[in-house]
């Protein structure tokens, strides 16, 4: 039977509600529960997966490169022929236009905006020198991408995302008549923390933007490039390097990508893909800050995928892992919310992350209910550049690390808090 919504309670129901609520939640607090859902971080069974990597490589093995090379030694600033191909394939770059790095993509990240800042980009002036930064930062977004520009001292201005991709009207407008705007964060495909994926009018609007400073970059994080949930139903990314070529504008992006969500967090290979120009700009430095990243990784890396189609395979199993989880969160708040209208979440084909937006301020509340109950979430605000959600009311999920059953009980506390907090609200509106 249909609920009514909320709103429409009179204030006695929604005394009446809180009442049992209330008596719910106590329920809960008594089961001692301690569940962490704070971060995106693969669970045990997904990092299980790559467990035959471990076993590529012996004390016997062969680690010579196919040119020859031994990944024992020094060189090979860029990265092993064989990677590049590997990792060039799974962002649909060539070889050429790639640098393989070390086990993190957001240190890599962190590299070209700190280069930025004190060599500046391509023969422009250092950031450090300049009066003012500013970051675009589409919103809800990515928080360690905006704890870089907030280490930096950047101002950051929030762009509303969409459906389709952060609006770029906007963007469009801002870029071009302020010279000050340097750069902007980007999720384009399963984004974080909606799991929306850029639509190919906005990759296109992205490539043919006319910035008015020379040195603006777009900071284009594909961390879920091939992080599907379904085999039949996927978003599709046109690809950017190639369309700014087209576009006329081929130093205008810097695309980032890694295997921490594929394989080991931990002891993944990242890189970055952009136009030879750019690249000649980063060898600079880099020849001055290493002689070269983890060769044997990237090696091993190589034996267990062997080509794309072997990782194509791999995250199909780590799909057959994630998609009950997050199909189970979606299916527990259309049951308990979806008639009050007291929120609203994304339903995303791949990526780690649902959105959850509940009533305006309420987020806050509802994260330090369920954390007093036994469940940490993503802090609210967290999405939203120096933490503060001006409406307070995205909160992120990620359903991926807790084991099924548990990751149900959370959300049925979380579907709890909400209406908890949301029926307070709507009663103290009244009085």
């Amino acid at each position: 039977m249909q609920r009514k919504p909320y709103a429409e309670m009179t204030a006695q129901e929604l005394q009446e509600e809180i009442r049992t609520l209330k008596e719910a939640y106590k329920k809960y607090q008594a089961m001692e529960l301690s569940l962490n859902m704070s971060r995106g971080k693969p669970c045990i069974e997904q990092l299980d997966l790559s467990m035959g990597m471990m076993d590529m490589l012996s004390s016997q093995a062969d680690l010579n490169c196919a040119d020859g090379t031994d990944c024992r030694n020094y060189g090979v600033l860029e990265g092993i022929e064989e990677a590049k191909q590997l990792i060039g394939d799974m962002m649909e770059n060539h070889p050429d236009n790639i640098i393989i790095y070390g086990n993190s993509s957001l240190n890599v990240m962190y590299d070209t905006v700190s280069r930025a800042e004190t060599h500046g980009i391509m023969g422009n002036a250092p950031w450090c020198s300049l009066k003012k930064v500013k970051f675009l930062c589409p919103v809800p977004g990515y928080d360690r991408h905006f704890a870089i520009s907030e280490y930096f001292g950047h101002e950051m201005i929030p762009v509303p995302m969409t459906e389709n991709g952060p609006d770029m009207d906007m963007i469009e407008d801002l870029v071009a008549s302020d010279a000050a705007i340097k750069g902007i964060w980007c999720v384009p495909k399963y984004s974080n923390p909606q799991g929306y994926s850029y639509s190919d009018d906005t990759v296109r609007r992205f490539a043919r933007l006319k910035p008015a400073a020379p040195d603006f970059r777009i900071f284009w994080d594909n961390a879920y490039g091939v992080h599907h949930l379904y085999d039949n139903d996927q978003d599709y990314l046109i690809e950017i390097l190639a369309e700014c070529k087209r576009a006329g504008n081929p130093d205008l992006v810097y695309k980032f990508s890694s295997t921490s969500k594929i394989t080991f967090p931990g002891s993944g290979i990242a890189s970055i893909a952009t136009s030879l120009n750019n690249l000649e700009d980063i060898r600079r430095q880099l020849r001055i800050q290493t002689i070269g990243h983890d060769k044997v990784n990237q090696l091993r890396h190589v034996r267990f995928f062997k080509d794309i189609h072997g990782m194509v395979e791999h995250m199909r199993r780590h799909a057959d892992i994630l998609r009950p989880k997050f199909e189970a969160v979606t299916s527990i708040f259309e049951e308990e919310l979806s008639d009050l209208r007291i929120g609203s979440w994304t339903r995303p084909k791949g990526g780690y992350f649902i959105s959850f937006d509940a009533m305006e301020g309420c987020a806050k509340d509802i994260v330090d209910r369920a954390k007093k109950a036994g469940v940490v979430l993503t802090g609210a605000g967290a999405t939203w550049p120096h933490g503060q959600d001006p409406e307070d009311k995205n909160i992120r999920i990620a359903p991926t690390y807790p084991p099924l059953e548990d990751l149900k009980l959370a959300t049925r506390l979380f579907t709890l808090c909400v209406r908890l907090s949301s029926a307070q609200k709507l009663l103290g509106e009244r009085a």
